[in-house]
């Protein structure tokens, strides 16, 4: 008598809101195990993936089931799933995994698409795991399409939300309960501190790095929303979210491979600001300012005064550095337009300047026309006005932190006054419910604490007319060197980008970074901008080159 074959039992579900609710796994069980009864077979294993697509093997139990069955012996004979697209929905990939099993003597069968094993019925098995490839991908594209939409409308689609946000119910349609994401009392003020520190500093030191923002938190043990470590990319991907101007941006990327997505497949999703576009798009400048994909290091810190900031008003192209000799053998040096030099007068008719008299230009100009009290009070009165709004905004925060925590010791005293008569008992439920208050206070105490001492920096940092005359008095004084020459750091503080036309040169900078060069000039600091340096640190550990 010959020994039943072995089997083995496939299950799978696409969702994991399907596993949770037992939809079909319970099923293809049942009718597995009678098909397998029905025609004498052992039933051996059993491989349950609960909420994993089959367009691709990123599938533990299929991984484990695939393992095992190229193994020697084989633990099993058959897989038997409940159709071809339980095991794969891409019949490349189902024809290399049924071939790789048949190659150890393992069979894959269907109980509701029997297939045989002459050719006929292999193409039969081809052609159905193509419509079940073609299925799974429109289904995809239509839930896609619905998901883009569900965004457009403003509703969440799910996952995790980022940090400063909460999901909460919108509204109801039918069966399903549709979500939104409003501002997170706990964690929102940690956001908005990890931009202010960006900008502005701690009111100790000046602008901070996104490295100085990571280690700041963590020395302050304000850890993350799941109590955490703070990491570079974390910090980052906060920095450059549109989630906290109130634009989150929904399909992105693709979903098989990572793969960016063109701008027009991607749903914007309106939810409430966390930061002020105006902050935001300033973060943004300074990020891409520091990045040295975009900006490398010898731009900022090579020896010519105005590489990188300075472009041809015609083309929008670099305007480099070049050299050439005089009929008296002398050297020469002056900027042109880079499109010019590299393609002619066909690329742009951009003109060229010598480098020292547009050097002089710029820095004379910036001497005579801006570093003078009266222009410095106009240009920064709008500026001055949104730091008003924002301390009065600040001044608001506060209280309704102070009420915050006022609202929680009260319901912590409720709570333990029911305790003490009796009238509740102090089970685990109610243990969680103190320690969550209890975090809530702490979180609000710490967000208040930080909040006044932003306050107290920001009345530090007054801009009086008297401290807007000692800045343009320095700033004149320190944007020349003591042998000619001026400082390159000093000048890109006060001018960021500089546009060379037939006719005139337009200088152009940031009111805010204007700003915070005359905080920190005028509280003693050096009027400066961070800039970027390939430069390593000289035996930084005092161990090698003595």
């Amino acid at each position: 008598m010959t020994a039943p074959l072995r089997a083995a039992l496939y299950l799978r579900v696409s969702t994991a809101r399907q596993a949770e609710h037992d939809i079909s796994i319970p099923d293809q069980k049942r009718q597995g195990e009678a098909w397998c009864a029905a025609r004498g077979y052992e039933l051996v294993e059993t491989f349950i993936e609960a909420g994993a697509s089959a367009t691709n093997d990123r599938r533990p139990e299929f991984q484990r089931m695939i393992e095992a069955g190229i193994s020697k012996p084989a633990p099993f004979d058959v897989v038997v799933v409940h159709s071809f697209s339980r095991f794969f929905r891409d019949h490349f990939e189902l024809e290399f995994n049924v071939r790789k099993l048949a190659k150890n003597g393992v069979k894959l069968v269907s109980i509701t698409q029997e297939m045989g094993d002459d050719p006929m019925h292999v193409m039969m098995r081809q052609i159905m795991a193509l419509f079940d490839e073609y299925q799974s991908k429109e289904n995809a594209k239509h839930v896609l399409r619905a998901m883009n939409e569900n965004a457009r409308q403003g509703f969440w689609n799910g996952a995790l939300p980022p940090i400063g946000y909460r999901i909460v119910a919108a509204e109801q349609r039918g069966a399903k309960i549709k979500k939104k994401l409003e501002i997170d009392p706990l964690h929102a003020d940690t956001v908005r501190l990890i931009f202010r520190l960006f900008l502005e500093g701690d009111g100790v030191k000046g602008p901070m790095g996104v490295k100085a923002i990571t280690c700041y938190l963590n020395e302050r043990r304000l850890f993350t929303r799941d109590g955490g470590r703070w990491g570079l990319a974390q910090i980052h991907a906060i920095l450059t979210r549109t989630t906290y101007i109130g634009e989150h941006r929904f399909n992105t990327r693709s979903h098989k491979d990572r793969e960016k997505k063109p701008e027009s497949e991607v749903a914007i999703m309106a939810c409430p600001p966390l930061i002020d576009r105006d902050t935001f798009e300033a973060v943004q400048a300074r990020l891409k300012s520091r990045d040295p994909r975009m900006t490398p290091a010898r731009v900022t810190s090579g020896p010519t005064l105005l590489t990188g900031i300075c472009f041809c008003a015609k083309c929008g192209g670099a305007m480099t550095l070049r050299t050439g000799r005089g009929s008296a053998g002398g050297t020469y040096r002056y900027y042109t337009c880079s499109t010019k030099a590299r393609q002619g007068q066909t690329g742009c008719e951009g003109r060229s300047i010598p480098m020292d008299k547009l050097d002089d230009l710029v820095a004379h100009h910036l001497e005579d026309r801006l570093l003078q009290p009266e222009r410095l009070e106009t240009i920064l009165a709008s500026v001055l006005d949104r730091r008003q709004e924002r301390t009065e905004r600040r001044r608001e925060h506060l209280a309704e932190l102070h009420q915050r925590i006022a609202e929680t010791d009260q319901r912590l005293n409720r709570l333990y006054d029911a305790i003490e008569t009796g009238v509740a008992d102090l089970d685990e439920s109610l243990k969680e419910r103190i320690a969550g208050l209890k975090a809530i206070r702490e979180q609000a105490a710490s967000d208040a604490a930080r909040t006044e001492a932003a306050l107290g920096n920001a009345g530090n940092q007054a801009v009086s007319p008297d401290r807007v005359k000692a800045f343009a008095r320095v700033a004149r004084r320190r944007i020349r060197l003591a042998g000619g020459g001026y400082r390159r750091d000093h000048l890109r503080a006060l001018a960021q980008r500089i546009e060379v036309a037939d006719n005139e040169v337009r200088i152009m900078g940031s009111k805010s970074e204007l700003l915070r060069t005359l905080v920190a000039a005028s509280g003693g600091k050096s009027a400066t901008i961070g800039v970027q340096s390939s430069v390593l640190k000289w035996r930084a550990r005092q161990d090698s080159n003595l």
